[in-house]
């Protein structure tokens, strides 16, 4: 580009100044075009379109990036010429931009000009600084000989592996996301083979269409860099079955066709369904059907479109990874489904090509899933068509960002039953269980995500009901029996009778819990043990009062710095504070300090790319590295009345030094504050450093929470984020008992209480052996508290301490969990 050729080292950003994505140079640009320094193949270009990347010969990678955090701009002001996979010559255009508009939304408009790091290359940049134009040398790129040897042996590199997939509903979603996540650091590329058709294995859509179902035999090309390495690592994730491997004897059956169901007798009024989630309710019919967005499907030009289309997905992109942040369960995994898919390049690539085709952003997004979600559909494969259900809920929400408009809330009459055709899966989240006590539809699928969801709601549903369903009248009162697979329509009255007695039943049982949850927890020989709850919302406090919860052990305080521009106030913050101490009525509230990094980024804080964010600037780490931030959330929380109720806990600690760096800044506030009353400042216990100097550092800290989920991946050196071992991490590893046990000895021996705030403390296998560890408090997901009260109360402690030094002596995590069956037997 012609500009102001300048030194790396003067980029006003670490990132590219200290060379941590490559040696280069950089230019600061006097006109809005960017040329092709040399021949070679388009194979990355961002989304946004502020960055690109040629593989010239020899497999060179150069990238180059126009101005810094351009990303921000979501596109605004760029307009690629070229798409992935396009050949290119030196000098053919690449990408047009306003000049004058990335210089006033951007900090900075210097253009880095990089080479890739690969071992073996040498680079020799034009000396000094001076105006350039376009063509003329900027740095030269040499090969040693010995590395140019080893190169052309990886070049032509082809590597191929045979699997039998073992996986129980084959490759669908969430396996196909993974594949993805964990071919990340190839080059290589990879494709899966399916009888005469192939798909590119970072395509989670492509992969699907291939219908790979238990027991196929799939074929694994790679080709490139590190092709075997890559080929084998694929294969070695599809035959460790990924969390959903099939029984052994289990005999894979033929594709079945979508279940649709017919009256199960000549009985009138009784249809038959399949069981999509357990329950039993009484309501009345009530139909859902969503309205078609409507949309002007002709573009008003490519720039406007493409900056459209990216800023919608940017915004679905955010929601979501802001409801991972606190998901759990079956939601994070369907959360994680769905934000894979966003970053499909053949969905992206396809609704590109549409825009560039004249169509609107909204249209060409309609373009690139429908095809897709219709492939799922007519695939014959039960599993597959019921895919086609996120397809649809992707594209809805997409659709509505890019245009700006949001979906009424679903609200309905108190008693209802809902009846649609087909529901998707953000629609059955935002049920209200209070008002929908179940629902049935005509289409759907036992395994699809809105069963998936239906059942961790406790919403009763039966689904592929088929067309007798639409038959039923608006208002008719219905008896929803999704044990048996029946709706009952219009009802006797004995019919009634006898099944309002099987709820009254349930709730009074149900009730019955809840009132015996309110008491204290005690095990059975009178021993005092604290149950609280894991919170992320006021919506949280409540329905942990209404639980039993005696507290929360844990405030994960980061639902108020993501997902924005700007950090949160001291005003906001301590007025969500407040609101969640006051539902929980006095009962003490442990807050975390913010736990972001590399992984979890907030835009206002700067935290470079990192090669492992596990070990990075995380926890409170960051807090020490943003000293305002860290200052601004304890003053927000010393701001909660009664003073004392709130609790402060510090995540990620290492050290002494940490904790006693945020004590000094504590104090300080107390004393501008004026708050002579004690403020308790605890640490989690995450990491092995932390658990063998837990004595150290319970002489200083007022109590300590073990976080087992880190705990667990620390200990293990298994990130809980890699597909390829996340099925080797377990909590009740015998590594990570017995630094837990370290813990409690260390603790106890400075008068410290030691609570579980992790995973574990919801787990019923682990619960007996955390407390003959040492362990005095369970902080737990709310919707658990009641039963690990009430598995409290049949234990002693004498028996718990018994099973836990039985449990250290396990050699696996897989002999502590048959130890853990026989004794809650």
């Amino acid at each position: 580009m012609a500009g102001w050729l300048m030194p790396l080292e003067e980029v006003p950003d670490p990132v590219f100044a200290q060379r941590m994505l490559g040696d280069g140079v950089a230019i600061d640009p006097t006109e809005g075009c960017l040329y092709a320094p040399c021949d070679g193949e388009v194979t990355v270009l961002q989304p946004t379109g502020h960055a690109i990347t040629l593989r010239a010969g020899d497999g060179v990678e150069l990238l180059m990036h126009i101005g810094i955090d351009t990303v921000q701009l979501a596109g605004a002001g760029f307009d690629p010429q070229v798409k992935v996979g396009d050949q290119v010559r030196a000098g053919d255009v690449l990408i047009r931009f306003d000049l004058d508009a990335v210089v006033c939304g951007a900090p900075s408009i210097v253009t880095p000009v990089l080479l890739i790091s690969q071992d073996g290359l040498n680079l020799t940049a034009k000396r000094g600084s001076g105006l350039v134009a376009p063509g003329e040398p900027i740095f030269t790129i040499q090969r040693s000989v010995v590395a140019t040897e080893a190169a052309t042996d990886i070049v032509g590199e082809i590597a191929t592996r045979t699997v039998i997939v073992p996986l129980a509903h084959g490759i669908h979603a969430r396996p196909a996301a993974k594949l993805r996540e964990v071919l990340v650091p190839f080059a290589a590329k990879v494709t899966i083979s399916k009888g005469d058709q192939r798909a590119d294995a970072r395509s989670p859509v492509r992969l699907m269409t291939l219908g790979i179902k238990l027991g196929d035999t799939i074929r694994i090309t790679a080709e490139g860099g590190r092709a075997d390495e890559a080929a084998a690592t694929l294969a070695a994730l599809i035959e460790s079955g990924m969390g959903e491997k099939a029984d052994p004897a289990a005999v894979p059956a033929p594709a079945a066709a979508i279940p649709v169901a017919a009256p199960v007798s000549d009985e009138p009024g009784l249809l038959a369904g399949v069981p999509a989630a357990p329950g039993l309710a009484i309501g009345t019919a009530r139909f859902f059907r969503l309205p078609e967005l409507t949309i002007d499907p002709i573009g008003k030009g490519t720039s406007l479109e493409r900056a459209r289309l990216e800023d919608g997905l940017a915004r679905v992109v955010r929601a979501i990874e802001a409801d991972l942040s606190h998901a759990a369960g079956p939601m994070r995994s369907i959360l994680a489904a769905h934000r894979a898919m966003l970053d499909d390049p053949e969905l992206l690539e396809a609704a590109r090509q549409a825009i560039v085709d004249g169509a609107s952003a909204g249209q060409a997004w309609r373009k690139a899933l429908r095809p897709q979600a219709e492939l799922f559909r007519q695939s014959g494969d039960a599993h597959l068509a019921e895919r086609a259900d996120d397809m649809v809920d992707l594209e809805r929400r997409v659709v509505s960002a890019i245009e700006g408009v949001q979906d009424a809330p679903l609200v309905f009459p108190d008693g209802t039953i809902l009846l649609a055709d087909d529901l998707l899966p953000s629609q059955v989240t935002a049920l209200d269980p209070a008002q929908v006590r179940g629902f049935c539809t005509v289409r759907g699928g036992p395994t699809s995500h809105v069963a998936i969801l239906a059942a961790s709601l406790g919403i009763p549903a039966l689904v592929a009901m088929g067309s007798p369903l639409r038959a039923i009248e608006e208002g008719e009162t219905l008896i929803l029996d999704a044990g048996a697979g029946t709706l009952r329509v219009a009802p006797g009255e004995a019919q009634r009778a006898e099944a309002q007695a099987r709820v009254d039943a349930r709730a009074a049982a149900l009730a019955a819990a809840r009132a015996a949850a309110g008491a204290e927890a005690k095990l059975a020989d009178g021993t005092r043990i604290e149950v609280f709850a894991n919170l992320g919302s006021v919506g949280d406090a409540e329905r942990a009062v209404a639980a039993g919860a005696e507290g929360s052990g844990l405030l994960r305080t980061e639902f108020l710095f993501l997902d924005r521009e700007t950090p949160p106030s001291v005003a906001e913050q301590t007025a969500e504070y407040q609101a969640i101490a006051d539902a929980l009525q006095g009962r003490p509230l442990i807050i975390r300090l913010l736990d972001i990094g590399g992984d979890k980024p907030a835009p206002y804080l700067p935290i470079a790319a990192e090669e492992n964010p596990a070990l990075g600037l995380r926890g409170i780490r960051v807090g020490l590295a943003h000293p305002q931030v860290l200052e601004d959330q304890l003053r927000a929380i010393l701001g909660v009345r009664p003073i004392g109720v709130a609790k402060i806990m510090l995540p990620m600690i290492a050290s002494v030094g940490e904790l006693r760096a945020v004590r000094a800044v504590l104090d300080r506030l107390r004393g501008e504050l004026g708050i002579e009353e004690k403020v308790e400042l605890g640490i989690m216990v995450e990491t092995p450093a932390a658990a063998a100097t837990a004595d150290l550092l319970a002489a200083e800290a007022d109590f300590l929470s073990i976080g087992t989920n880190d705990l667990t991946q620390y200990t293990l050196a298994m990130d809980r984020g890699n597909p390829a071992v996340a099925s080797g991490i377990d909590g009740l590893h015998p590594a990570v008992l017995r630094l837990i046990a370290d813990t409690c000895r260390g603790a106890a021996a400075k008068g410290r209480w030691v609570g579980v705030c992790g995973g574990l403390a919801s787990d019923p296998l682990a619960v007996p052996i955390l407390i003959g560890l040492g362990v005095t408090e369970l902080s737990a997901t709310v919707s658990v508290v009641p039963e690990v009260k009430a598995l409290l109360s049949t234990l002693t402690l004498e028996r718990a301490r018994a099973h836990a030094t039985a449990a250290l002596a396990c050699a696996t995590a897989a002999d502590v969990r048959r130890l853990a069956r026989e004794f809650t037997a």
